[in-house]
């Protein structure tokens, strides 16, 4: 099956850790980015195109001014990434100089990929780069971003950019050889999960918590991660990122880590953004009615479905829609702002400027703009 998967495979995201990268005292590993930079080089002579997503800033910004403390504040922090960015795209350099490869640093924040436009400012540069045979490596600005912008984890943002570059293959390399059946440093009964048909409750209880001193993230946000990327139809492995020829051999189908299959109902590039792109703004409940006509009918959202919303938020925001348990099924974009729904609610549509003295449209949300959460289609 593996196999199969991965013969059409001709664009790749490799995410790869902060544990990969790093020795005990913090520093980077150049070996590892050696290994990986040659094995990189080796996929672009078969003809698949890698983009890199790479942590590692602000563990190389921290080692290279001896500081051990691992509490950092966020400006610590920001300058340790600010100091470190340098040094890793240095040293990425040098390991692909002998393959003949630039390499092309891009720092993104959650906002450079929840504005339409700078999302196809994105798409359209990474895709001039591997047009010139460059690879880009992409890391979070961790030097200017707050808590509003940031992703969190380069795990969330590997899935991301998968989706905008519209990869065949998310592969994220870590300090585990997969996810396990429970975690083994604390069970050793714990076995190494070979495939993931969907992410399920239970699959996301085998991550547990995060165990890494110089990561952001864990093996919960890798699952989130897989989860987010075969949603949109993207394969997703997740295998040991120290062991030599681990890309190779999970390009060529074999056995390695953890693989999560993609969804056979993948979103399209649009649906991509607004469901995962897209931050949202506000949330609005809807009737049982209404759930069952967005999810199996693929109708607009009216205003007479909507029973509640909450948020602050204006025409052309992304908003969450649940349902009366509170559920998150779907998301969109708004044509009216936050105070007009609230006029708005369970009225018809013939009614909207009765109500408000305007009228933008018969929709609060309209089906173009409205994408149905991927296992809710039923």
């Amino acid at each position: 099956m593996r196999r199969d998967i991965m013969a059409p495979v001709k664009r790749v995201v490799v995410k790869i850790g902060s544990r990969v990268l790093t020795l005990e005292d913090g520093s980077l590993d150049h070996q590892v980015i050696t290994m990986l930079c040659r094995e990189i080089g080796a996929l672009y002579e078969t003809g698949v195109e890698v983009v890199l997503v790479s942590s590692g800033a602000v563990a190389a910004g921290r080692a290279a001014v001896r500081s051990c403390d691992l509490s950092l504040s966020i400006p610590q922090k920001q300058a340790a990434a600010a100091i470190g960015q340098p040094l890793l795209m240095q040293a990425y350099q040098e390991a692909f100089t002998p393959f003949a490869r630039t390499t092309a640093q891009i720092l993104l924040t959650a906002d450079d990929l929840a504005d339409r436009q700078r999302f196809s400012n994105a798409k359209t540069t990474i895709e001039a780069l591997l047009a010139l045979g460059s690879v880009p490596v992409i890391n979070e600005n961790d030097s200017v971003a707050v808590a509003e912008i940031k992703f969190g984890d380069n795990d969330h943002l590997s899935a991301l950019v998968a989706t905008l570059v519209a990869a065949d293959l998310l592969i994220i390399l870590t300090d585990t050889e997969g996810l396990f059946s429970a975690n083994p440093q604390e069970d050793p009964q714990a076995t190494l999960v070979d495939t993931v048909a969907s992410v399920t409750a239970a699959i996301e209880s085998m991550a547990g918590g995060s165990v890494s001193t110089v990561g952001t993230g864990g093996m919960v946000t890798k699952v989130a991660a897989a989860k987010l990327a075969t949603r949109s139809g993207i394969p997703t492995v997740l295998a040991a990122g120290k062991r030599s020829g681990i890309l190779r051999a999970v390009v060529a189908g074999e056995s390695r880590g953890t693989l999560f299959l993609p969804c056979q109902e993948g979103l399209k590039r649009k649906k991509q953004w607004i469901g995962y792109g897209m931050r949202p703004r506000g949330t609005v409940v809807v009737d049982a009615g209404a759930r069952k006509a967005l999810c199996r009918k693929g109708t607009s959202l009216l205003p007479s479905g909507i029973l509640k919303v909450s948020g602050h938020f204006d025409r052309g925001s992304c908003l969450r829609i649940c349902d009366e348990s509170g559920v998150e099924f779907a998301r969109g974009i708004a044509e009216y702002a936050s105070g007009e729904v609230e006029q708005l609610l369970g009225v018809q549509s013939d009614q909207i400027e009765t109500c408000l003295g305007y009228r933008y449209a018969d929709e609060v949300i309209h089906r173009n703009n409205l994408v149905v959460l991927p296992g809710f289609k039923s």
